[in-house]
């Protein structure tokens, strides 16, 4: 018996080939075997200000000062932040500021350490 990939769109794990198309039951979605072999190399990408890579666990510090939205708070320039995780979206960082709490910043306002 092979094993064949979840579906990409719902995770479904009930796949089936039909010719040479994957096709998931539930959700209706039909993906190629190419696709599916092209897309598994390729990451999520994110950049800083000034063009060096970020990786998840990297430390960044925040090069403008940022007006956190529904609070009077504001994020420093200069502020450290550790163990970056990167996610897909708009707001590309996920982490914690010390004082602050859990935040999302966008790569364009950070610079790795």
């Amino acid at each position: 018996m092979s094993t064949l990939p979840n579906c990409p769109k719902c995770n479904s794990e009930y796949t089936y080939e039909d010719g040479l198309l994957l096709i998931c039951p539930e959700c209706g979605h039909e993906w190629s075997l190419e696709a599916e072999a092209d897309n598994e190399p390729a990451g999520l990408v994110v950049a800083d200000a000034h063009g060096n890579t970020l990786q998840d666990g990297d430390s960044i510090t925040i090069i403008k000062d940022l007006k956190i939205k529904g609070s009077s708070q504001v994020v420093k320039v200069g502020t450290k932040v550790k163990n970056i995780r990167l996610i897909d979206g708009d707001h590309n960082i996920d982490c914690k500021i010390s004082g602050i709490g859990p935040m999302q910043l966008k790569s364009e306002f950070v610079k790795k350490l």
